[in-house]
């Protein structure tokens, strides 16, 4: 599924981006994780950026040098290796999809919109090239025209056939080094050689009366919101603050419970998480009972307070998220993205793919946890997440969208949960989402969140009384509604009466995804 979605959905996801899963194993009873991102080019310091003209408090998109070492390749051969069950090798398992990028497929309408967003920058990354790969005629494809990629499907049987050194050693990490430094870029092959995804201890925080513990990708990704917002609801109820569950779902007062926990966990978000190799990030502290709340007690019920100026804002991210289970009731979460849209845009000559823009989530302001450093992982809004109860697993989840994910974690949980809808249930339900750019006040993107994204279809009444008591409310209509994430849920159980494993499933409407059984 992760190859053939690079190649269904370039504007989304590609082996020139990164990878961060969950694993669920059955015997065990446990979860672990795999952190597939890449580093900085080691040469990339602070002060290297200014140098070469990088200014601001980011790495622009369109900027070769935002291109971190891609992770995703490792990762898939590290995930075979680790989680796989031997039945097939990597080149059995990635072939289906070469052959998809070889023969072609039909554009998917949601996809085709995606891909024309971004045509500025692929028309400027393909400048001065001759098989550049994802532009028909000098255009982005149309809904329903056909589309094929063979360089992607020849790099899809390398990595196969080579493993890990098909990739970041030889013709594609050449290719690589060779498209970046035309550009100004400074990755090295060292820095490609000497990548290596990490296997890393989950986080999790257990939410509600009912014990459900959910699990997190610690940082360098930004799991972390979403824990801290759920450790901030359950102290609004602890505290007698308030209770979430009082309130009638889709409800003003229910919106402004679930916004304001946001806003909390992504001011402590924004100021803490990056990577752990290079700072300390105060996990613990942070989802400390103690801490939540002292957060929780920050909460007005009358009043939107959008004043958290810690951090900084994120743009909405463009990313494919998946999650497969099997008969013998293991799960797999697992998350892939270029970042933004086709990430650089920048394509390796003959590879197929482009190159991540991941690099554009470190800060460049001196002495933050997050600034930008040679070799060091940036802050990461892509996250999986799953849940178990008991140490059961209950359900693997995840919502796809930059600042949207967390976010998207937390209203999925709370629907399955507290309104116990089916897992498709849970993911028709509108939505809200804060901190995209795409709906920052001018002017005002340090308090990026005063805005709130509210998704079209939410009662009118519902929205004026969230504007009355202090929110900036934009309603997002037809496609863009892309900015409120695509889901998908996998949910685990037994039949009461013969105890046999039942799995449920549902797909975002907002996609193009469906669930999937295989008999």
């Amino acid at each position: 599924m992760a190859a053939a979605l690079n190649v269904v959905e370039p504007c989304n996801t590609g082996i020139g981006g990164d990878v961060f899963a969950l694993y669920y194993s059955a015997e065990k009873r446990t979860v672990k994780a795999l952190n597939g991102s890449g580093r900085s080019p080691k040469a990339l310091t602070l002060a290297k950026a200014r140098e070469l003209g990088i200014e601001g408090l980011k790495i622009p998109n369109d900027n070769v040098n935002g291109a971190t070492v891609p992770g995703a390749a490792a990762a898939w051969v590290d995930l075979h290796k680790a989680w796989g069950s031997g039945k097939l090798n990597l080149s059995e398992i990635l072939e289906p999809a070469a052959r998809l990028a070889e023969q072609g497929f039909a554009i998917h309408p949601q996809a085709a919109y995606e891909w024309s967003a971004y045509s500025d920058t692929l028309h400027t990354a393909s400048v001065g090239e001759t098989d550049y790969p994802f532009l028909i005629d000098g255009r982005t494809p149309n809904p329903g025209e056909y589309f094929n990629n063979p360089a992607l499907a020849e790099t899809f049987r390398t990595v196969g056939k080579e493993g890990k050194d098909g990739f970041y050693k030889g013709r594609i990490a050449q290719a690589i080094v060779d498209a970046m430094g035309a550009r100004g870029g400074v990755m090295t092959l060292e820095d490609l050689a000497e990548h290596e995804s990490e296997f890393v201890a989950p986080i999790s925080y257990t939410f509600g009366k009912e014990g459900h513990t959910v699990w997190e990708c610690p940082p360098n990704g930004q799991g972390l919101a979403a824990l801290i917002a759920m450790g901030i609801i359950d102290a609004l109820r602890e505290e007698g603050i308030v209770d979430y569950e009082a309130y009638e779902e889709g409800s003003a007062e229910w919106f402004h419970v679930l916004i304001e926990a946001m806003r909390l966990a992504f001011a402590d978000a924004h100021a803490y998480i990056a990577d752990p190799q290079v700072v300390k990030v105060p996990v613990e502290e942070l989802l400390s009972k103690e801490y939540l709340r002292a957060r929780a007690k920050l909460f007005s019920p009358k009043t939107a307070v959008a004043q958290y100026k810690q951090g900084r804002p994120l743009p909405t991210g463009d990313t494919v998220y998946f999650t497969a289970a099997d008969k013998d009731g293991n799960a797999i979460s697992i998350i892939m993205s270029n970042y933004l849209g086709f990430g650089t845009g920048v394509v390796p000559r003959g590879c197929g793919f482009s190159l991540q823009s991941r690099g554009g989530g470190f800060v460049l302001e001196e002495g933050h946890p997050n600034c930008l450093e040679g070799g060091k992982r940036p802050y990461h809004t892509i996250i999986p997440a799953m849940v178990t109860q008991g140490g059961e697993l209950y359900m693997s989840y995840g919502v796809m969208g930059g600042a949207m994910q967390p976010q998207g974690h937390l209203q999925v949980l709370i629907n399955m949960l507290h309104h116990r809808h089916h897992p498709q249930a849970a993911l028709d339900a509108k939505r809200f989402c804060i901190g995209s750019l795409a709906w920052s006040v001018p002017g005002e993107e340090q308090f990026y969140n005063r805005v709130v994204a509210l998704e079209d279809g939410i009662d009118p009444g519902v929205i004026e009384k969230l504007r009355a008591i202090g929110h900036k409310i934009e309603v997002i209509k037809g496609n863009e509604q892309v900015v409120f994430g695509k889901g998908q849920i996998i949910l685990r159980t037994t039949d009461p009466r013969t105890g046999k494993l039942i799995w449920a499933a549902g797909s975002d409407p907002r996609g193009d995804g469906c669930a999937l059984p295989q008999i």
